[in-house]
């Protein structure tokens, strides 16, 4: 595709609705009020809301999350002016499950899709957060990775509930951030065709590195929200946009060819640091990133919707050991233990920041637990909308506001299901862990122990007793995903860290 007709695509990610379709959502008839009739009070106006999700950033790979080394002064400065979670956890370890958990509001022992396979995909009948907003009113936009579907399947952006999107479509393709071609949606108007299918990528061809793709998103968004800025011409319709930086996932196909798939156009300002050089680069795509949410800031508080927008940054699961780098070096798990892949805290326990000027109050932070399952309903009642019953979330609305949070979890849980199966269940401060599906339960108390190292099961057979009647019914059954014994190797070393215990 030419440069210029590339460029076209791009400036139209976040086109105004059809002068038809609006008037289809948001009647608004000259007949329907006299008049001599005084003007009805202005409806109060529903927040625009963006949420920023990173790939494989971990708890301590933020300045305000104790990050030394890793300058990330836009989101600090997103902590500063809103409220820091401490206690927020991903859907999964991997990536698959843990946005499905997100998309749909349901914990990983009731979706459909439980870990990272070829062919998965959201189906026709399952409900996202998307649909939810876009049924209120929301106009919606998808940028970035996707990973819940393949070209022509019924999980695509565009049938869950995104007006527009652009992106990777499979997780595989987004390791790469030098493609030849992204997936784009940009729906039919009356002022152009639209287009729905592979968006070449002309600078990439051949191999070159011409576009990386994080800037082309960051582009994207700064597009999308001032093409889509709440305004009398589209009746005040505020906007949903999903923004999922592939940043700092590892091209692992180029880690195993090169030693270093930490794919950034720079190492700066990090060049004369020394540092391997996947270090280097990791850090330098964080900061990268953190620039590019910089930049959107500014963009809403030119378009005078810094106010009028809620924002959350999250990541979809702890810090990966691909690519070259060794998440010890950055201390990107901060004081947790382990990493993606695994169901200690270091996998699933993950960075969340929210803003919402005069809604939430800045410089805060929360130890409130919550989960990606909780995320469709809360952005459901900021929203004004209902969620769908097949929720296994709660709103946080009432901790966003600063309120008694007087509906709570009793259990979060997850499992996953590579290398064997493996279970955490979180119920208060308590945390329990299982490997196999019959295996003993590790338990940790997060209040003392936030570093999972004295495993206290022994100690406390009534909490073990409690979890266990728990698991007896936290999951359904999947063909596809069934329960199964822990490879012999994870039982050798399980059984070698309890006698070190």
């Amino acid at each position: 595709m030419r440069p210029d007709i590339f460029r076209r695509y791009l400036r139209r990610f976040g086109f105004a609705l059809a002068t038809g379709l609006f008037a289809a959502c948001f009647p608004c008839s000259a007949d329907s009020q006299p008049t001599d009739a005084p003007a009805p009070a202005p409806a109060p106006r529903r927040p625009n809301i963006i949420f920023i999700l990173a790939d494989d950033l971990g708890w301590g790979d933020l300045g305000c999350y104790g990050q030394k080394k890793i300058k990330t002064p836009n989101l600090d400065k997103l902590a500063e002016e809103g409220l820091r979670f401490t206690s927020f956890y991903a859907g999964s370890t991997v990536c698959a499950p843990s946005r499905a958990a997100l998309m749909l509001g349901q914990h990983a022992g009731h979706l459909r899709i439980r870990g990272n396979s070829p062919g998965l995909t959201l189906e026709a009948d399952e409900v996202t957060v998307a649909q939810v907003l876009k049924e209120s009113g929301y106009r919606t936009g998808a940028i970035g990775t996707w990973g819940l579907a393949a070209g022509g399947s019924p999980g695509v952006p565009q049938l869950k509930g995104f007006d527009e999107w652009l992106g990777y479509l499979d997780n595989l393709h987004a390791h790469n951030y030098y493609p030849d071609y992204l997936w784009r949606y940009d729906p039919p108007t009356d002022a152009h065709p639209g287009f729905d299918g592979k968006l070449p990528l002309s600078q990439n061809a051949g191999g070159q590195q011409g576009q990386y793709v994080p800037d082309l998103c960051t582009t994207a968004a700064l597009n999308f929200v001032h093409n889509n800025k709440p305004e009398q011409f589209n009746n005040y319709r505020p906007f949903f946009l999903f923004l999922c930086y592939i940043i700092p996932h590892a091209n692992n196909e180029l880690g195993r060819a090169t030693g270093n798939g930490m794919q950034v156009p720079s190492d700066a300002p990090y060049t004369n640091e020394p540092w391997p050089q996947p270090e280097k680069n990791k850090a330098a795509m964080i900061t990268r990133m953190d620039a590019d949410i910089g930049r959107l800031m500014e963009r809403l508080r030119e378009l005078k919707q810094d106010d009028n927008t809620v924002i959350f940054f999250t990541s979809d699961n702890g810090p990966h050991k691909e690519g070259g780098v060794n998440p010890k070096f950055l201390e990107s798990s901060g004081p947790l233990r382990g990493i993606k892949r695994e169901l200690t805290e270091g996998g699933i326990r993950v960075p969340m920041l929210a803003r919402w000027p005069g809604k939430i109050n800045s410089g805060t932070a929360s130890g409130q637990a919550w989960a990606f399952w909780d995320v469709l309903p809360t952005l459901a009642a900021i929203a004004g909308a209902r969620p769908p019953a097949t929720t296994d979330g709660i709103s946080m609305l009432p901790t966003l506001l600063g309120q008694p949070q007087t509906r709570q979890h009793d259990f979060l849980y997850w499992e996953f299901h590579e290398r064997g199966f493996s279970q955490a269940v979180r119920m208060g401060d308590w945390k329990a862990i299982r490997s196999g599906g019959d295996g003993p339960l590790e338990l940790y108390n997060l209040k003392t122990d936030l570093g999972e190292k004295e495993n206290v099961a022994a100690k406390h057979p009534d909490i073990i007793a409690k979890v266990e009647d728990y698991l007896k019914t936290a999951r359904t059954e999947s063909e596809r995903w069934p329960i199964k014994e822990a490879p012999k190797s994870e039982q050798s070393a399980k059984a070698k860290r309890k006698q070190r215990d």
